[in-house]
């Protein structure tokens, strides 16, 4: 994988002493602690919305074969379900950019587990060639299909696209409480969050950035030498990405 460095002459912010830049500092922090506690009302209004019943029996595919919507629970109150977006019958390197982003991110489970949250992806295409593309990545998140029941799963929502879903259930009974997709599933990774923190931003080119600042990347740009970024470690440590091998 190629990766090009910043050239040295690239521009940078003005220069200023200590006291200055302090000064802007505390009053671009004002903004910031507002946008935080806007995301804590936002987060307090999402807990009070109503929500919608769904059928508990709804089927997806799994390592042993059918199982319910109930089932992918694994028992807890909370699920979290994000919806992988799939091409049938493409090689891994032509798999979504974007679905793979954010899959990538989600590692340790641990903290939603202490809170009686499930995690799953839910893959928009069939169980045993999407779960050869889990092994490839070395994702350990719980993996299912859920083209048995995609249409009753994203009801009114178009299917084929990302989406994020937070079900709870009541004894045996199952419930939609909330759901994202497009811009909204950027919840699930830390790696745009910590570049909005740097000089260069995100480098894509729709940011409001100064003059002359790099912005090579296209907005959504999320490959390298034509694959999705994170895969390349994974070719690199020898692992197979043939998608339509066999048993």
């Amino acid at each position: 994988m190629t990766m090009a460095d910043t050239p040295a002459d690239t521009p940078l912010p003005q220069v200023a002493d200590r006291a200055t830049f302090e000064a802007r500092l505390e009053e671009l922090r004002v903004r910031e602690k507002a946008h935080t506690r806007e995301g804590d009302a936002i987060a307090a209004a999402r807990r009070r919305l109503p929500m919608v019943e769904v059928d508990a029996n709804l089927e997806l595919t799994g390592p042993d074969g059918p199982l319910t919507l109930l089932d992918a629970f694994e028992g807890r109150k909370q699920l979290l379900a994000y919806y992988f977006m799939w091409h049938p019958g493409h090689p891994a390197a032509d798999q979504c950019q974007g679905c793979t982003w954010c899959t990538t991110h989600v590692g340790e489970l641990s903290y939603l587990h202490s809170r009686d949250i499930t995690f799953a992806v839910f893959c928009q295409g069939p169980y045993d060639e999407s779960k050869r593309y889990h092994e490839f990545m070395g994702w350990t998140m719980p993996w299912y299909s859920a083209l048995p029941s995609l249409d009753e799963l994203l009801v009114g929502r178009t299917t084929g696209m990302m989406h994020l879903v937070s079900y709870a259930r009541d004894g045996d009974r199952v419930f939609e409480t909330w759901w994202t997709t497009r811009r909204g599933v950027e919840v699930m990774d830390n790696s745009y969050s910590l570049m909005d923190l740097t000089v260069y931003g995100r480098r894509e080119d729709y940011e409001d950035s100064p003059a002359d600042w790099p912005q090579e990347w296209e907005a959504g740009g999320l490959t390298t030498d034509g694959r999705p970024i994170p895969q390349w470690s994974r070719v690199e440590a020898g692992r197979d990405d043939d998608l339509s091998r066999r048993p």
